[in-house]
């Protein structure tokens, strides 16, 4: 097992809070995460996981099923 990391994602799509409450409950039920912040006012996610049972690809497919997109944060 792997160190658990934090990724940020950015989402430009949230339309309201309940956007948030959405994106979090789905993060939440992704296998090898262990938690989710999202950010309504920056479009900014915070997810810590285990990158080897939670993939960036598998973050951003958890979103899209929530019915948002989601892409890494460019530094």
């Amino acid at each position: 097992m792997s160190e658990e990391i934090t990724t940020v994602l950015r989402s430009d799509e949230f339309t309201c809070p309940s956007c948030v409450s959405k994106i979090e409950r789905k993060l939440a039920g992704v296998s090898g995460v262990s938690g989710a912040t999202v950010h309504f006012n920056t479009g900014r996610i915070e997810v810590a996981h285990d990158p080897d049972r939670a993939s960036v690809d598998t973050l951003v497919d958890a979103i899209a099923k929530a019915g948002y997109t989601a892409r890494p944060r460019a530094f």
